[in-house]
């Protein structure tokens, strides 16, 4: 059985990969005059994209969670850890509530000419989040080496 502190290593990549595959998706459906907010290929792919950020960032953050309660219940204790857990449940909330949106605005299926432009770039802001999101989390494991087995270096 896969120790729950690992289930968030595992978890991590999904959103990280899905948002920034959103914002290619949108900026290129964007240059290509597709509306993804619409029942297209491009909008029904991208909506589902959207929505899968959501919840692999919630499951993801949930994880997190439980990988630091793990980590301090074995002495750990760092601001970094407390940046990081904050970034991470802003990330998760944010896209799971931009893939309702995403899911609300398909549902209409109608082109909001308005929002063209708006709906990817708040997605490039997405991606900025977990961006620093990530960074945190990899000091977290590659400077404090968090919920990591030590192995001896040989020379």
């Amino acid at each position: 059985m896969i120790a729950v502190q690992h289930i968030h290593p595992i978890l991590v990549h999904f959103p990280i990969v899905l948002i920034y595959t959103l914002v290619v998706i949108d900026l290129v459906a964007l240059a290509g005059g597709s509306a993804v907010t619409r029942k297209t290929g491009a909008g029904t792919i991208s909506t589902f994209v959207a929505l899968a950020a959501g919840l692999f960032a919630i499951g993801t953050w949930f994880f997190g969670g439980l990988a630091l309660d793990h980590a301090e219940a074995a002495g750990f204790s760092s601001g970094i850890a407390e940046i990081h857990e904050s970034l991470g449940g802003v990330t998760a909330f944010a896209f799971l509530l931009w893939g309702l949106v995403r899911v609300a605005f398909w549902i209409r299926n109608q082109a909001f000419r308005g929002l063209t432009i708006a709906i990817p770039l708040v997605e490039v802001g997405g991606a900025m989040l977990v961006t620093a999101t990530a960074y945190y989390g990899g000091l977290l494991v590659y400077e404090l080496g968090v919920n990591v087995a030590k192995t001896a270096i040989t020379g």
